[in-house]
């Protein structure tokens, strides 16, 4: 039997560039950015405010598009997709976990973990198992029924990464995940990620924190959009 096709990586940025009109001047967020991530990594993006780190995890989950260079997300050219595909195809392909959690206050938890599913057109019968499985995942299925109000933040957030591995995405993006919690919650949060990574699970994490940048066997390091710096460890 032949041997199976490299599927090559999940993402990859060739020469990627993004630039902003503010206030009658241009502003370069990103310059000539080249990353491959292979499926199953764990990296971290750190640098200073500012570095273009926010730029980068919209463009890789396809909120934003590059003004230069090329995006390919497993194996499809962004510049391809119209906004309707690429709507599909991030909403099928990538989760977000956001500082904030981005909860809907008037729907319970489990509510929350099923919104994405209406818009991947899951039929309704499967919404149920899939979302209760995901927030058994991270520790929350006891609170499916409570409005996000009553949750800790930490319970928020682990709602939050719940909601976003319900499409089972091949690529799930953090920001600043542990950035509205305290130090011991925020650990937690972490050690949930990292879990999630070892089940097989591509985590792209954009963080201030270095402690939290330093767990990942792989931080890319942004300054004034410029990627200075690809570090692997053992």
């Amino acid at each position: 039997m032949p041997p199976a096709a490299d599927p090559g990586p999940l993402l990859e940025l060739r020469g990627v560039g993004k630039t902003y009109a503010r206030g009658g001047a241009s502003v370069e967020a990103l310059r000539g950015v080249d990353v491959r991530v292979e499926r199953g990594e764990w990296v971290a993006v750190t640098g200073p405010s500012g570095s273009g780190k926010s730029t980068l995890l919209a463009i890789l989950g396809l909120l934003d598009r590059p003004s230069a260079g090329e995006y390919l997300l497993e194996g499809t050219a962004a510049a391809a997709l119209d906004d309707d595909a690429a709507s599909r195809v991030r909403n099928r392909s990538v989760g977000f976990v956001f500082q904030s959690f981005h909860l809907i206050s008037t729907l319970t938890v489990q509510e929350n973990v099923e919104t994405p599913l209406l818009y991947a057109r899951v039929p309704e019968r499967e919404w149920r198992a899939r979302s209760l499985r995901c927030l058994e995942r991270v520790g929350l299925a006891h609170r499916a029924d409570h409005l996000p109000t009553e949750l800790s933040g930490g319970e928020a957030q682990r709602a939050a990464v719940a909601r976003a591995l319900v499409c089972e995405p091949a690529l799930l993006l953090a920001d600043e995940p542990t950035g509205n919690l305290d130090t011991a919650t925020g650990e937690q949060i972490a050690s949930l990620l990292e879990g999630l990574n070892a089940e097989g699970r591509t985590v792209v994490l954009v963080t201030h924190n270095e402690t939290l940048a330093a767990r990942s066997p792989r931080v890319l390091r942004l300054v004034d959009g410029r990627l200075v710096a690809d570090e692997r460890r053992a």
